[in-house]
């Protein structure tokens, strides 16, 4: 991995973002809902050509897999496009990943936001040195109904985010690169030292438990530096199954942090410098 950006790019009214569906199909009237809010904070809104394809055979993608990687990856090789925003996330993502030339994409700084399922291009950017944004997506109502983190992600974007709370889980301090997403999407094993973010939608505690303990046999958490817990909304009682997998990792922890599928979500920085405390529960963006 490459040594990690201390903070993701900003960007300012009339610059170029353009919108893409790597993973599921959007719904046009969230996607043009969404694309007018945009178009208030002063950006200049493109579409990507396929944006609201739908594969003829298999409903739940948004179109064949080639066309999403080719869409994703003209669209951040564009040289007039200042960011590359995600429609919505459902699943997908993990089918067209290996169809981008990441080796080209990395060489290349923009801002970029998605979620829950593009967690699977979130990791191939931070394994590249690459930070992105973990955030609400643009034909979503997390985005288009939900005035708090629309705000929290204009704010993300445009002025950055230095910190974030939540509640201390395991005492200790670290420093590392924030990497991680959902976890029923991650797949490759985070850099040495690592702050891992950590947060998942409607499973049952009993498969969060059967996740998690398949990455500990496999030793996945084994770089772990610490870990940041987000939102678990439809996971029933998770908090005692996360303490009981993970609190044995002996690795500071800060849980109840307000980012994933929650009302109100937080747009966090992934692939950056970060310190996290695991008694005041702060997680600190440095550089």
């Amino acid at each position: 991995m490459s040594a990690a950006l201390a903070r993701p790019p900003l960007l300012r009214p009339g610059d170029r973002v353009t919108i893409v569906s790597p993973a599921g199909p959007c719904p046009a009237e969230l996607l043009e809902a969404g694309t007018a809010w945009l178009r208030t904070w002063g950006l200049d809104v493109r579409l990507a050509p396929n944006v609201l394809d739908t594969h003829p055979d298999l409903p739940y993608l948004a179109g064949h897999d080639a066309d999403r990687a080719r869409a994703f990856e003209q669209a951040w090789l564009d040289p007039s496009v200042d960011g590359v925003l995600c429609a919505r996330g459902g699943y997908g993502s993990m089918r067209m990943v290996d169809l981008v030339d990441w080796t080209a994409v990395a060489a290349h700084r923009k801002v970029f936001v998605g979620s829950s399922d593009i967690t699977a291009l979130h990791e191939r950017f931070w394994h590249h040195g690459t930070p992105t944004w973990f955030g609400p997506m643009i034909g979503t109502r997390a985005f288009v109904e939900d005035t708090a983190a629309r705000d929290r992600l204009h704010r993300a974007l445009f002025t950055g985010v230095r910190s974030y709370a939540g509640i201390g889980m395991a005492p200790g301090t670290a420093r590392g690169v924030a990497v991680g997403g959902n976890l029923s999407l991650l797949d490759a094993p985070p850099p040495d030292g690592a702050i891992v973010l950590l947060e998942d939608v409607n499973e049952e505690p009993y498969r969060l438990d059967h996740r998690l303990t398949r990455m500990l046999r496999s030793g996945w958490f084994d770089p772990v530096g610490g870990l940041v817990l987000g939102s678990w909304i439809g996971c029933g009682d998770a908090a005692p199954v996360l303490a009981d997998r993970l609190g044995g990792l002996g690795v500071p922890i800060v849980a109840d942090v307000g980012f994933g599928h929650c009302e109100a979500q937080l747009t966090v920085p992934l692939g950056v410098s970060v310190e996290i405390d695991g008694a005041t529960g702060v997680v600190t963006v440095l550089g």
